[in-house]
């Protein structure tokens, strides 16, 4: 999903990079509000995993590629503004350190992964199904999957879209290359997500922000 130099015109790099910028400084604010000093090593663990989990992706048709993206566990562990920060710095160490996604695209790169994957679905999906679905153990695993393919999905659909606003990739084509792949990606998405909360809820549920105790199961 990291988009190179190149693919997206001079309108839609500006768009992007200010949306971004605007988020992240909103974002550092609201870290520095809610988090405790408890979540600090959570941060830097989370942002490794992601990191290193990032790494291994692969090339798709209509321009640029397919790997785990991890906005939704970071959101859904440490809050939404704490994600975009993670997601931030590590598309920042992959761009300038590893050349993997354009340093033009980096607020392109941003606010697709870290905003829309991260931010927006965690407002508009997570929230809303932790609030209908049961307050259980199961209930919130099934609402973290949900969100986390959801955050890879849609992700996805806004590359294709700028690929296509851009004059990259007509839409006929980016589209169903980036969202029937990343259908299939935010499957593994899913399970990685709930395998580590499942750990994290095992060995320290309170690093969990929105899991708090849950009713028990039925």
């Amino acid at each position: 999903m990291h988009i190179p130099d190149g693919f997206l015109d001079l309108k839609t790099t500006i768009t992007t990079a200010v949306a971004s910028a605007g988020g992240l400084g909103y974002g550092v604010k609201e870290i520095r509000r809610k988090l405790g000093d408890k979540h600090i090593p959570l941060l830097g663990v989370t942002a490794a995993f992601i990191f290193a989990a990032q790494m291994l992706n692969f090339p798709i048709a209509g321009g640029t590629s397919g790997h785990f993206l991890g906005a939704a566990l970071a959101a859904i562990l440490l809050g939404p503004w704490a994600s975009l920060l993670i997601i931030t710095v590590v598309l920042a160490v992959q761009c300038l350190g590893f050349a993997d996604g354009g340093i033009t695209a980096l607020g392109a790169n941003i606010f697709n992964m870290g905003i829309i994957g991260g931010v927006l679905t965690y407002y508009l999906i997570f929230l809303p199904l932790r609030k209908t679905l049961p307050k259980t153990k199961r209930g919130f695993l099934t609402t973290s999957a949900i969100t986390a393919w959801a955050s890879v999905f849609i992700a996805s659909i806004i590359v294709a879209l700028e690929l296509s606003i851009s004059g990259t990739s007509p839409l006929n084509v980016a589209l169903p290359a980036m969202a029937g792949v990343h259908a299939l990606i935010g499957i593994g998405e899913a399970i990685i997500t709930s395998v580590v909360l499942v750990g994290v809820i095992n060995i320290r549920p309170d690093l969990i922000r929105e899991y708090s105790k849950p009713e028990e199961e039925a």
